[in-house]
């Protein structure tokens, strides 16, 4: 019986400090947050545009979607290698980086409603009573 109450004290304790350590060492150069919410919109729009316009754009049908990557790269004046970076070290936290990102999406929904000048009020999504 003491031999039992040993292991599991001695996983529970190992189970705490491995839980403790994080996945991914932070970064020398890390982007923050608010500029990595922007990046990913961005990424959003480039890909979309790519592949939006591929078939029909001879321009966009000579380059790859890598290049629309670097352009945002180099929007933010950011090396490919800081971004990889901060991008794992991000994704190695779960719930931050799923806040991030629905951060990213409304972003985008915003300008999605801005673009076509659609403004989606309470009163709209309210039900309608059934008729008679």
């Amino acid at each position: 019986m003491r031999y039992k109450t040993i292991v599991i004290l001695f996983l529970l304790a190992l189970g705490i400090y491995s839980c403790s350590k994080p996945v991914v060492d932070k970064p020398a150069v890390l982007i923050n947050e608010n500029q990595m919410i922007e990046m990913l919109a961005d990424m959003h729009l480039a890909e979309s545009a790519f592949n939006t316009r591929r078939n029909r754009d001879s321009l966009v049908t000579k380059s790859s979607s890598t290049d629309f990557y670097y352009s945002i790269l180099d929007k933010y004046h950011v090396p490919d290698s800081v971004f990889e970076q901060s991008f794992v070290f991000y994704a190695a936290q779960p719930r931050k980086f799923e806040k991030m990102y629905r951060q990213s999406m409304n972003k985008l929904s915003e300008m999605e409603q801005e673009y076509s000048g659609r403004k989606i009020e309470p009163e709209e999504l309210e039900l309608q009573k059934p008729r008679k």
